[in-house]
């Protein structure tokens, strides 16, 4: 249907590239990515044009803490990224390092995104590099709308933090 393949091509990056960030395994991302494009067919009737990206979110954290549980996945196994579409091609970068496209720093900034408590990184994903509006995080996450700001401004403390240290060779 044209409502479905609207959704997919909208949202089909962003839903995968949280459940990498969430199961940290390619085969893991692929599972959990198909049921929530299975799940969006299924309620198509239901989804609404507004709130698609809430709504689809939503589900796609919901089945990533599911799919988590149930393989009781240690949360902190290696991120390990085969492809080069990681998550920070979306080119929404941190401020202290804007418009540096060199790969080892996304490397190293994509692990130190990795090193944050989950709720922090959920928040920081959704919101720095999905998008999202803080509402929409809210909403998707389950939080109040003050946690999120609050999440947020420590995700990106403990970022500049930790990359305090790092070098930046490039020519401008």
């Amino acid at each position: 249907s044209n409502k479905y393949d609207y959704y997919l091509k909208l949202y089909k990056n962003k839903i995968y590239s949280y459940c990498i960030m969430f199961l940290k395994n390619k085969m893991d991302a692929d599972d959990v990515a198909q049921q929530v494009f299975i799940r969006i067919w299924e309620n198509l009737d239901i989804i609404n044009l507004l709130s698609a990206k809430t709504w689809i979110m939503k589900t796609t954290h919901r089945l990533c803490i599911d799919f988590a549980r149930k393989r009781n996945l240690t949360m902190k196994r290696e991120l390990t990224f085969e492809n080069e579409e990681t998550l920070l091609t979306e080119n929404k970068y941190l401020s202290p390092v804007q418009n540096i496209q060199s790969k080892e720093l996304g490397e190293m900034i994509k692990n130190k995104i990795d090193l944050l408590p989950e709720n922090l990184k959920s928040v920081f994903v959704l919101s720095e590099i999905q998008g999202l509006k803080y509402k929409e995080v809210s909403k998707v996450l389950e939080i109040p709308l003050n946690s999120v700001k609050v999440y947020l401004l420590r995700a990106r403390k403990q970022l500049q933090e930790k990359l305090k240290g790092v070098k930046i060779n490039e020519t401008y």
